[in-house]
């Protein structure tokens, strides 16, 4: 259909990889914990349109591109490292200062970092974006699934696309009510918040280091 050579296979591949752990699926639940559903949307939006601009950059050719001019790998790696790390720290910032604090939970949130200023969609979005190994995979991961002799070769690829999109979409709506639901568990438990924002700013530096230290 549309010359996806094996669509079974290729929905089981996409859910796996889907369910892996990266900073896209944990920044949208933790905007989700912290701001609630509406904003979750709101970076998962960032998230999909980030994928679908990096999808649309493979079918034109970019990941020949990234290995033509090996310094652009580099330097959008390097880039993308450093914006996951700045976020990283950032989130390890908040959770100091969750930990110190001493006012109530209502005063602590009133506090916060408003939604207008974290831009949480067009964070989501560079997240996608700073990533040249999406470009890579999306390229590697594609082509197993798209039949040579099929006359329309785009169509396919905006099939794989699509259905890859759904899935997506479909695990970060989990992320996000269940990111909405721990925001209440949470409210009344500073340290245990201060912990777990923590762990979540690790976690983007660790995404920043794996992501600078790749290759083609």
């Amino acid at each position: 259909m549309f010359g996806i050579t094996d669509l079974t296979t290729y929905i089981i591949g996409t859910i796996l990889i889907v369910l892996l752990p990266g900073p896209n699926s944990i920044y949208v639940m933790t905007i989700a914990s912290r701001y609630g559903i509406k904003a979750g949307y709101i970076s998962a939006f960032g998230v999909y349109t980030g994928d679908m601009i990096l999808i649309i950059l493979t079918a034109l050719g970019a990941a020949s591109l990234l290995h033509a001019f090996p310094w652009l790998f580099i330097l959008l790696k390097v880039i993308g490292a450093a914006y996951l790390s700045y976020l990283g720290i950032k989130l390890l910032l908040a959770s100091y200062k969750t930990w110190t604090a001493t006012a109530a939970p209502e005063q602590l949130l009133q506090k916060q970092e408003s939604l207008e200023q974290l831009h949480p969609f067009r964070t989501a979005l560079t997240i996608s974006i700073l990533n040249p190994k999406a470009i890579l995979f999306y390229l590697s991961f594609f082509v197993q699934f798209v039949d040579p002799a099929y006359p329309y070769p785009a169509l396919t690829f905006t099939a794989l696309a699509i259905v890859l999109q759904i899935i997506s979409m479909s695990y970060l709506t989990v992320l996000i009510f269940s990111g909405a639901k721990l925001a209440s568990y949470f409210s009344n438990r500073l340290k245990l918040t201060a912990c777990c924002v923590a762990s979540v700013g690790l976690l983007f530096c660790g995404f920043g280091l794996k992501l600078a230290t790749s290759s083609l």
